[in-house]
C-alpha cells in the first residue's frame, strides 16, 4: 500500500505515524511545501518573546528523524499542485527549483491546514503586514524586532493568535494597540466573561480599542512602519502592524480537483474522514466537521481535533473501522498571568442551535482558601433548565482552570447533568482543590435553580430593574463592601444581620439580593424565601457585576 499525504504539523504528521504503528510494508510520503515537517504551531508566539528561546524547541520531528524512527519519506519544500482523483496521481513541485514530478497512490490524506485570514481590502495584501502560520513566518517577525527594535504595533484581531502576539509583544518591550472590529476579543468566550480579558490586556499596558474595524493599510512615505486606517476615519501608525484575522481552510486544491467542499470552503468529509473523492480523506484545519453539542456543522482549527483525526483517518485507511463524534472545540489561552478556556457551546452558539439554556456564574477559590496562594476562578456553566444537562462552560484565573474545563468537557461528552456533577468524586487536598470542588459546586448552583430552592437574575438584568419602589435591592454585604461600591438603588444589610432586620424589608414586595460573588446572597434567599419574601439572587455577585461594565467600557 502507498499513502501519500499532503501537509504535515499536526494532522498529517499524525496520521503519517499511525499508519506507520499499523503497518510496517507500507510506503507513506509526506508532502510539505514549507520547511519543516513537525513542529509545534501553538508555541509559535512565545517565540517572539524570548519565553521559547531555542528556535529548534517549535520542531517536534524533522525529515530525518521521520525516516529513521518511522520509516517515512518527508519531502519538505515540495508543494502538492494537483491531485487527480480519477487517475490517483498527485503533481508535485519542488520549490528548490520549479521542477515537477508524479507520484501515484493508494489512498490520500489531504491535510493543508489553513492559511491566515488576509482581507479583502486596500494594503492588506503589503509584504510588510504581518501573519503567523508557519515557522518561516515567525523567523521573520523574530528577526525584524532584533533588527529595527521595534517600538510600537498593532495588532489586528483579537481571537487566540492575535492575544498571543500582542501578549508576546510587549514582554519584548514593544507597546502594542490591539484592534477588535466587534465589542469583544475571543469569541469563544461570552461577551460578559471576554470582558475580564479586556481589563487584564488593558492592566498590563495594551491599548485595547474594541468597535474599532479597519478599513485599509497604507505605507508612510519612505518609513519602515505602516499605517492602519479605521472605519470611523482614524489613522494609526506602528513601526510593526500583525494580523491576527482567524483562518481560511487552504482548499484550492482540493476545489480544483472536484472534492466537495463545505462552509468558507472547508473540505466536507464524513465521519470516518473521507472525502468525496474515492481512497481520498482529509483531516485537520482544512475540513468541516459536526459541533458535538448542538450536531451542527462547524469549523473548528484546532490542534486536539487535528490531530483525533488524523488518526482516525489512519485507522480507516488500514481497514480499522473508526469514526469521528465531532468536537467541543475545547480550548485555552495565556492571556499574561491570566487563563481563559471553554469548552461547549456559548450564549450565541446554544441560541443559534435553537437551545433552551440559562447559565450561572460562580467563583469558587482555586483551592481551599487557608492554604497559601489561593486564587478567585471566575466559571460560568450553560445548561438546559429542562433536564440539566450540561452544555458549555468557560472560566478565567491565574490557576487550575484547565482542570475545571476539562472535566466539564468530559462531563458534556458523557451526556452528564447538573445531578451528575454534584456527584463526580474529584481529587482533593488544600494545595490543589477544596472538598467541594469548583465543578461540583456549579452542580449545586444549577440544581438548586432547578428544584426552586432560589431564583436568580444576571449582571445584564442590574440597569432594567425598577428603582420606583416596587421591588426591594438588597445588597447583604458587609458596610466596608458596600461602601467600596454598589450599585444604584441598594439597601445595605449584612448577611449576618439579616434575620434580625427583617422587618425593615416589605415582604410584599420581590426582593433581588446581591452579595460579592453570591454565597451570601444565596444565604439570604434562603433566609427570606423561608419567611415568605419573593427573592432573587444576583449570579456571579457584584464583583463580577463590576469588572463586566469595567470591561465593556
Amino acid at each position: 500500500m502507498k499513502v501519500i499525504i499532503i501537509g504535515g504539523v499536526a494532522g498529517g504528521a499524525t496520521a503519517a505515524a499511525r499508519l506507520r504503528r499499523l503497518d510496517e510494508s507500507a510506503e507513506i510520503i509526506i508532502l510539505e511545501r514549507t520547511g519543516y515537517v513537525s513542529y509545534a504551531n501553538c508555541g509559535l508566539p512565545y517565540f517572539l518573546s524570548g519565553v521559547i528561546a531555542d528556535e529548534g524547541k517549535l520542531t517536534l520531528q524533522t525529515p530525518a528523524s521521520f525516516k529513521e524512527r518511522f520509516n517515512i519519506d518527508v519531502r519538505v519544500r515540495n508543494e502538492a499542485v494537483a491531485i487527480d482523483p480519477d487517475a490517483k496521481t498527485v503533481t508535485v513541485r519542488r520549490l528548490e527549483d520549479g521542477s515537477e514530478y508524479t507520484e501515484d497512490y493508494d489512498a490520500l490524506v489531504y491535510a493543508p491546514g489553513a492559511r491566515a485570514t488576509r482581507p479583502d481590502m486596500p494594503g492588506a495584501d503589503d509584504e510588510r503586514i504581518l501573519t503567523m502560520r508557519t515557522v518561516e513566518d515567525t523567523f521573520r517577525i523574530r528577526q525584524l524586532i532584533e533588527a529595527r527594535n521595534p517600538r510600537t504595533a498593532i495588532v489586528v484581531g483579537g481571537g487566540f493568535i492575535g492575544l498571543e502576539v500582542a501578549e508576546n509583544l510587549v514582554e519584548a518591550g514593544i507597546a502594542v494597540t490591539l484592534l477588535q472590529r466587534s465589542d469583544q476579543v475571543l469569541r469563544p468566550l461570552d461577551r460578559d466573561m471576554a470582558s475580564l480579558i479586556h481589563n487584564k490586556l488593558r492592566a498590563a499596558g495594551v491599548d485595547l480599542r474594541l468597535g474599532t474595524p479597519v478599513v485599509g493599510y497604507e505605507r508612510p512615505g519612505e518609513g519602515e512602519g505602516m499605517r492602519v486606517i479605521t472605519e470611523e476615519g482614524g489613522v494609526l501608525e506602528a513601526d510593526l502592524v500583525f494580523i491576527g484575522l482567524g483562518t481560511t481552510p487552504d482548499t484550492v486544491l482540493a476545489k480544483e480537483a472536484g472534492i466537495e467542499l463545505g462552509r468558507k470552503g472547508a473540505v466536507v468529509v464524513d465521519d470516518h474522514m473521507r472525502t468525496s473523492a474515492p481512497d481520498i480523506y482529509a483531516v485537520g484545519d482544512a475540513v468541516e466537521i459536526v459541533n458535538s453539542v448542538s450536531g451542527q456543522k462547524a469549523l473548528i482549527p484546532l490542534a486536539g481535533p487535528a490531530n483525533k483525526q488524523g488518526r482516525i483517518a489512519a485507522n480507516n485507511i488500514c481497514g480499522i473501522d473508526d469514526v469521528y463524534t465531532g468536537s467541543l472545540g475545547s480550548s485555552i489561552v495565556k492571556v499574561f498571568d491570566l487563563t481563559a478556556a471553554a469548552t461547549g457551546l456559548n450564549s450565541s452558539g446554544a441560541k443559534a442551535a435553537g437551545i433552551d439554556f440559562d447559565s450561572v456564574v460562580l467563583r469558587p477559590a482555586s483551592h481551599a482558601t487557608y492554604y497559601p496562594g489561593s486564587s478567585s476562578i471566575t466559571m460560568k456553566v450553560l445548561f438546559e433548565p429542562a433536564t440539566g444537562r450540561i452544555i458549555g462552560a468557560q472560566a478565567l484565573g491565574k490557576e487550575e482552570v484547565a482542570k475545571q474545563v476539562d472535566v466539564f468537557a468530559t462531563a458534556i461528552t458523557a451526556g452528564m447533568t447538573a445531578a451528575d456533577l454534584e456527584d463526580l468524586d474529584l481529587a482533593y487536598a488544600p494545595p490543589f482543590s477544596s472538598a467541594k470542588s469548583p465543578v461540583n459546586m456549579a452542580g449545586f448552583i444549577i440544581e438548586n435553580l432547578r428544584a426552586g430552592r432560589v431564583k436568580q437574575f444576571h449582571w445584564d438584568d442590574v440597569a432594567g430593574l425598577p428603582r420606583d419602589g416596587s421591588i426591594t435591592l438588597l445588597d447583604t454585604r458587609t458596610e466596608g463592601e458596600y461602601a467600596r461600591g454598589h450599585y444604584d438603588g441598594t439597601v445595605n444589610i449584612p448577611l449576618d444581620s439579616l434575620r434580625g432586620r427583617l422587618d425593615e424589608l416589605d415582604a410584599s414586595k420581590p426582593v433581588y439580593v446581591n452579595c460579592q460573588v453570591g454565597l451570601r446572597g444565596y444565604i439570604a434567599c434562603r433566609i427570606l424565601m423561608a419567611h415568605g419574601f419573593d427573592c432573587y439572587n444576583l449570579t456571579g455577585g457584584y464583583g463580577f457585576y463590576r469588572e463586566v461594565l469595567e470591561g465593556l467600557s
